[in-house]
C-alpha cells in the first residue's frame, strides 16, 4: 500500500519561502506513469492544483502565473521524497497542503489514487 506523508513547518512568516516534503512509502516515485502532485486548499476556496513531478522527472506547474512564478518542485529519488517550495508567501497562502499521486494531475481530489493526510500551513507574522 502506497502511503504519502507531508512534512514541514506549520507557521511561515510573510515573504519567506515555504518548504514542504512528501515522503512516499510502499512504492517508488519513479514508478512508470505515476505523477506526484501538490494540491492545496485555502479557507473558503476550492482545492487548487499547484504542480507535479512525473515518474520521469518532468515537472509541471500550475497555469496560474502568480503561483507558477513562486513554485518550485523537486525530488530526491534516493529518499523517495519530493518537495514543494513556495516563495514570497502571503497570508493568502494559508491553507492545508496535500501531496497526492495518480496517473495524472487534477484539482479533483477524487481522481487521486494515493493521498496524504495534509498539513496545515499558516502564513502569519
Amino acid at each position: 500500500q502506497v502511503q504519502l506523508q507531508e512534512s514541514g513547518p506549520g507557521l511561515v512568516k510573510p515573504s519567506q519561502t515555504l518548504s514542504l516534503t512528501c515522503t512516499v512509502s510502499g512504492g517508488s516515485i519513479t514508478t512508470d506513469t505515476y505523477y506526484w502532485n501538490w494540491i492545496r486548499q485555502s479557507p473558503g476556496k476550492e482545492m487548487e492544483w499547484m504542480g507535479a513531478i512525473a515518474y520521469s522527472g518532468s515537472i509541471y506547474y500550475s497555469p496560474s502565473p502568480s503561483l507558477r512564478r513562486r513554485t518550485s518542485i523537486s525530488r530526491d529519488t534516493s529518499k523517495n521524497q519530493y518537495t514543494l517550495q513556495l516563495s514570497s508567501v502571503t497570508p493568502e497562502d494559508t491553507g492545508v497542503y496535500y501531496c497526492a499521486s495518480g496517473r495524472g494531475f487534477s484539482s479533483n481530489w477524487a481522481e487521486y489514487e494515493y493521498k496524504g493526510q495534509g498539513t496545515q500551513v499558516t502564513v502569519s507574522s
